[in-house]
């Protein structure tokens, strides 16, 4: 079932989760709130629809939103409401003591550690750091959770919600190609832009409503909960953008973009040349912007890009000025920005500031963003976190109901609402170093609890589900402190930064105690991970072993540097890769240039390629590379949207994953790379090198668990029956907390 909401067009830089992605192709979505534009002009656009006060993105755009009527039908459709839910709620509550009559359950309280490595797990155990999972493995449960084919986060988090393979909640990696240009495109979300607009003067007004489709099928487990007057609140769990509407509460994770539209853009101002060069030449430099300013008296002037202003018939980016005057002898800038004076120490970052666009009188988009100072002299560097779209006053949907956001930041604070706050591709290229992003992450993850601590406190019945990211981004980022010979380790630290990962172990294992306090008799406590991990030395450049083996082709003249497979010859090209997870058949039907015909020759092509690459050698490091090669068909069930997916899932060996150049489509002269960048561990091998955890007060009895198994059994525990459509099977989970 796809999700909906209002959106409007425009292009975008994204990156993905380990991935540089550079202008896929336009990713948009637009807000949904309304404000009546300037009632004294009212006289003169009395034909025209009132002006909106709704940001676009993902794709950086605006739109004009509905009209007087539009306000008007929503104050009668919240009257209409209002007078129907005495009889919803009724028959909330039959359904609800008709469930709860089968349930053994009060409440369910699912911590997601995304990452969290078993084998880690174990070793801090056994050493006494952890001592609350510790005795939740002694006391309670504790499995390895089989994840997904493939073991990445958007594939496994969806199956965790739905209880489904990719083949019916179609997702199978961040990144999925558009058939009739083989441009990428991310997987979570589809767009269909309005193409009826007015203009009126130098300003651009759609009049129609853009759709964005969340392209994760099948429904949460917590949406059927809803409908049995089950109430859930679900925070920050990975593939929730945009957020869906159901008897509960949610806080969107993965995939919200940044108010430019993309999933992650960071700003950096240097008064050095050379870094700002630093970008223009690498090929993979994407995820932020450099921008080169001068120091004049002490006093720095720049502007702070923003989106691009839609409404404006130029597209131009709008901008907020900014002044820093910096105090060398002090190391500290006091920044000038929106008409107020914040004071930044170098290397310490600001609160969360406030930031309002304006692409037009009567239109404010607001945002938020952290300022950092990396370095003071002999050159002066200026970190900016992408925009968060901010909570308070959000520009599109981030949760459910919209007010909840907003109810969060007057409880909380602002907080990172980017689907990827934490930004792993800055300290990739060096804009920060790992004390910048280790802060950013745990901040990150002090923010969240604080969230789900609330939610455990108020929310005594149904579910409570949270995700922290910061086991995941931390363990790819610091995971060549674990590993002495890693390429990445070349000219860098190895020992201030040795223990980063145990501690946010431990940071976990200290919430986990203190959630476990907050359980009642009838509560279960569930700390789930989607995978586990493995360190990334070398990688794979999948593209490149298909021209070697006769499989693709180059457009003649090209060199196969070229991104996003623009260098192929779609003519005699029969496979090709893209992303972290596999590949795909050139295929007669479904590609517009395909040339395999399905059936047969489709299958016998995937068993040569099978065969040429399971147990593909490094010869370099006398290692394997690829395990196995795993038929898509084979490992997932025949759902509806096994057509469209990945045809083949490489399953690499410990220490090896798609290279870089090789995830955006380039061919380049060898199929094996050093990985030198700080992304240095990672989780898209073969999966069952990295299966997740499951700790529990009450055991699970079942042998070899599976994340796509939570679902349904959640579901029984709260006496729901499971729908025939989910794939996952009921555990056997006692009935007892185990003590």
């Amino acid at each position: 079932m796809a999700r909906i909401i209002e959106v409007c067009p425009v292009t975008s830089i994204a990156r993905i989760d380990g991935i540089g992605l550079g202008n896929p192709g336009g990713i948009q979505v637009c807000g949904s709130r309304i404000r009546i534009y300037v009632i004294s002009c009212a006289a003169a656009l009395l034909l025209l629809p009132v002006i909106a006060d709704a940001y676009v993105g993902p794709g950086a755009g605006f739109a004009l939103l509905g009209s007087f009527s539009a306000v008007f039908i929503a104050f009668f459709a919240g009257a209409f409401a209002l007078l129907l839910w005495p009889f919803r709620y009724l028959i909330r509550l039959f359904r609800r003591r008709k469930a709860l009559k089968k349930a053994w359950i009060n409440r369910i309280v699912v911590i997601g550690l995304d990452g969290l490595d078993p084998g880690l797990a174990e070793q801090w155990i056994d050493e006494g750091y952890l001592p609350n999972l510790g005795r939740l493995a002694k006391n309670g449960g504790f499995e390895r959770l089989r994840t997904t084919y493939p073991s990445i986060s958007p594939v496994a988090w969806s199956s965790f919600m739905t209880g489904v393979d990719p083949s019916r909640h179609n997702i199978y990696d961040f990144l999925d190609r558009d058939l009739k240009t083989y441009m990428p495109k991310l997987s979570s979300s589809e767009i269909s832009p309005t193409t009826r607009t007015i203009r009126v003067g130098n300003w651009i007004i759609p009049l129609g409503k853009p759709l964005i489709r969340a392209m994760r099928k099948s429904r949460a487990f917590w949406s059927i909960l809803g409908e049995h007057g089950i109430s859930c609140n679900v925070l920050r769990v990975p593939l929730t953008f945009p957020p869906e509407k159901f008897a509960g509460a949610m806080l969107s994770a993965m995939c919200v973009p940044d108010l430019r539209g993309t999933q992650g853009s960071f700003s950096y101002f240097t008064t050095s040349p050379d870094e700002v060069g630093v970008t223009e030449a690498a090929p993979e430099s994407t995820g932020g912007l450099r921008i080169l300013v001068r120091q004049e008296d002490g006093v720095i002037n720049a502007s702070l890009p923003g989106p691009a202003n839609t409404m404006s018939a130029n597209e131009d980016s709008m901008e907020i000025p900014f002044t820093v005057n910096v105090d060398t002898d002090k190391g500290r800038g006091i920044l000038k920005i929106a008409g107020r004076r914040y004071t930044l120490n170098e290397r310490e970052y600001s609160p969360w500031i406030k930031l309002v666009y304006k692409p037009m009188p009567g239109v404010k988009v607001h945002g938020i963003a952290r300022f950092y100072i990396t370095k003071m002299s002999p050159n002066f560097g200026l970190y900016v976190t992408p925009i968060n779209i901010d909570p308070g006053d959000p520009a599109l949907p981030i949760s459910w109901p919209a007010f909840y956001s907003v109810y969060l930041s007057k409880l909380i604070g602002e907080f990172a609402t980017l689907g990827l706050a934490e930004d792993t591709w800055a300290l990739n290229e060096r804009v920060i170093d790992e004390g910048a992003f280790l802060q950013q992450a745990v901040d990150h993850h002090e923010e969240r609890e604080k969230m789900f601590f609330n939610a455990l406190e108020k929310s005594r019945e149904g579910v409570v589900a949270c995700v922290f990211d910061g086991t995941d981004r931390v363990q790819h980022m610091f995971y060549r402190y674990l590993d002495k010979d890693h390429p990445a380790n070349r000219g860098k630290d190895v020992e201030v930064y040795k223990n980063t990962i145990r501690d946010m172990y431990i940071r976990c294992d200290e919430m986990v105690g203190r959630a476990i306090e907050y359980l009642g008799e009838d509560d279960c406590l569930m700390v789930v991970s989607d995978h586990g991990f493995s360190s990334f030395r070398r990688g794979v450049n999948l593209n490149t072993w298909l021209v070697q083996n006769g499989y693709m082709f180059l457009k003649e003249g090209a060199d196969g540097t070229g991104q996003w497979l623009a260098d192929i010859d779609w003519s005699r090209t029969k496979a090709y890769a893209m992303g972290l997870s596999g590949l795909y058949i050139n295929r007669k039907g479904r590609e517009a240039h395909g040339i395999v015909a399905p059936g047969e020759e489709a299958e016998r092509l995937k068993r040569e390629i099978i065969a040429g690459l399971s147990g593909l050698r490094d010869e370099e490091a006398d290692t394997i590379a690829i395990n196995e090669v795993f038929n898509a068909t084979d490992v997932h069930s025949a759902g509806p949207y096994q057509e469209g997916g990945l045809d083949l899932i490489v399953g690499y060996n410990r220490g090896y994953r798609a290279s870089w150049q090789g995830a955006v489509g380039q061919v380049m002269g060898s199929v094996f790379w050093d990985n030198t960048k700080s992304w240095s561990g990672d989780h898209s091998v073969d999966p069952r090198l990295v299966p997740g955890v499951i700790f529990s007060t009450h055991p699970v009895i079942s042998e070899d668990p599976g994340i796509m198994d939570l679902a349904p059994t959640i579901l029984t525990m709260f006496g729901v029956d499971v729908p025939a459509h989910m794939t996952g099977r009921v555990l056997d989970v006692a009935q007892e907390a185990a003590t």
